[in-house]
């Protein structure tokens, strides 16, 4: 199931749902946090099932590369803000649509149509502080608190019914249309004032953190005038409304603040490369030719970045020797490059020298120690080669500090399937249902995993999962219902 819902998108269909009230629209000073509505330990309950239904609904890019990137990029960008109250968690989904979102609980969804759109990392950058700023503020529970001044009881229903919008369209908006009722001027102008304020702070952030402070409006400004005439804008437009005198402000507010040296990393352009090689419509001989003519008439920020995408159009036309040339070449000048690394260990296993991959990716895990991108590599090379004793320590290490991670848990699945050891299969599979928030099958699988297993320790461990799956289904049930 793929569909596009996004924290502002809901609070957009309260409007369209609700009836024109002509009460006062008294907004709340923009300075508070929206206490009253929500409490930190409160949201970070709703992150905790937010995640869980993203997980299971969205299209989430599981590439350890591109998520390394997108991690470290938006963790730089949190670094630098202020009142951060929440652990942050960005996530790539695979999305044409040019929008970006900010959910409770420190959750950050990201386009690949954003990606793909913007033309330098300060313009990305800019998008995610503005994000940032939305979380910071507490936007959201804002929302939540001005709903209540109105109907004391629907805050809890109101919160509750945008999660399940994020499971089922259909349920979460006929939730949502019996349990609001807002004055729409009054919140209209109340997401405005949103907007203005996450412009404000992300700017300044984006400042701070050594970007262009200019990124944000150049964005924006791009955007309007881009659709300014479209029957159907980015969903982005309908969500984060540009009025030309929010633009003005933007810019104005940029020219406040010193430029100093823009950071314009390579790795931004390396992953809007990855993401159009391997996200994009286009066929592979139609890469090829892009990136050639790129190449040949110098069209490009970063050469580099422009041969990289030419490697991967290669390798995915299953040119092997033509993208090894090309990325041994790049690794040799930049040897510690996990996009680089990445695809030399794809071309390895792809052309079956199983073995020259798992000696290069052993040499970096020293340089790059709990690393996905090394280690998930090195797994999948030892189960090809067959070294499933040593495949398994690998990933037992990595999901040790790694215990949400989706990919992770898909390749450990398979590796105790080919090793025949049902008992670990199945308590994978109730670990990755679990991440799902799938709790009752979850415990199904940890039942078979328990029944497999004659290690008194297993035994013990599996129980003790059961239990807890049983609580968290009733936690998420609450969370739902309220």
């Amino acid at each position: 199931m793929r569909y596009k819902l996004t924290l502002f998108t809901a609070s957009l269909f309260l409007l369209s749902l609700s009836p024109v009230s002509l009460a006062n629209n008294d907004l709340p000073e923009i300075g508070t946090v929206g206490a009253g509505a929500l409490t930190i330990e409160k949201e970070k309950q709703y992150g905790w099932a937010f995640n869980m239904m993203a997980n299971q609904a969205l299209p989430i890019i599981r590439d350890p590369v591109l998520n390394h990137y997108i991690s470290e990029l938006g963790q730089d960008i949190v670094s630098h803000s202020d009142s951060v109250k929440l652990p942050f968690k960005f996530f790539l989904v695979e999305d044409g649509d040019i929008n970006a979102a900010a959910f409770l609980g420190g959750n950050v969804k990201i386009n690949t149509g954003l990606f793909l759109y913007a033309n330098t990392e300060s313009e990305l950058a800019g998008v995610i502080a503005h994000e940032i700023a939305h979380i910071t503020q507490r936007h959201l529970a804002r929302m939540l608190e001005q709903q209540a001044l109105s109907n004391p009881t629907s805050m809890a229903a109101l919160a509750g019914s945008i999660l399940l919008t994020l499971v089922s369209p259909a349920a979460g908006l006929a939730a949502l249309s019996t349990t609001v009722a807002v004055n729409i001027q009054s919140q209209i102008n109340y997401t405005r004032s949103h907007e203005y304020e996450a412009d404000r702070i992300g700017i300044q952030t984006l400042a701070n953190a050594g970007f262009d402070p200019y990124g944000m409006a150049n964005f924006f400004g791009k955007l309007a005038e881009k659709y300014k005439y479209a029957s159907l804008p980015p969903q982005m437009l309908s969500t984060h409304p540009l009025p030309e005198a929010r633009l003005s402000e933007a810019r104005l507010r940029a020219s406040r603040l010193k430029k100093g040296n823009v950071k314009n990393s390579i790795d931004y352009h390396l992953s809007k490369a990855r993401i159009t090689v391997r996200f994009h419509r286009l066929t592979a001989p139609a890469l090829i030719n892009q990136y050639q003519s790129q190449l040949q008439n110098k069209k490009y920020q970063f050469k580099e970045a422009a041969e990289y995408a030419l490697a991967l159009a290669y390798f995915k036309n299953d040119q092997f020797n033509k993208a090894k040339t090309i990325n041994d070449q790049l690794i040799k000048d930049n040897p510690n490059n996990l996009f680089f690394i990445d695809l030399a260990a794809d071309i390895s296993l792809s052309t079956k020298h199983v073995q020259h991959a798992i000696d290069s990716l052993t040499s970096y895990e020293d340089r790059f120690p709990d690393n996905a991108v090394i280690l998930l590599n090195l797994v999948v090379a030892l189960k090809q080669d067959k070294q499933f004793v040593l495949a398994d320590k690998k990933i037992e290490y990595f999901l040790r500090s790694h215990p949400g991670h989706i990919l992770g848990r898909l390749i450990a699945i398979d590796l105790y399937k080919r090793m025949h050891e049902k008992a670990k299969e199945f308590a994978m599979k109730a670990e990755y249902l679990a991440l799902l928030g799938r709790f009752k099958e979850a415990s199904e699988e940890m039942s078979s995993a328990l029944a497999y297993t004659e290690n008194k320790l297993d035994q013990a461990r599996y129980s003790a999962k059961i239990e807890q799956f049983k609580r968290d289904d009733i936690r998420l049930k609450a969370l739902q219902d309220e």
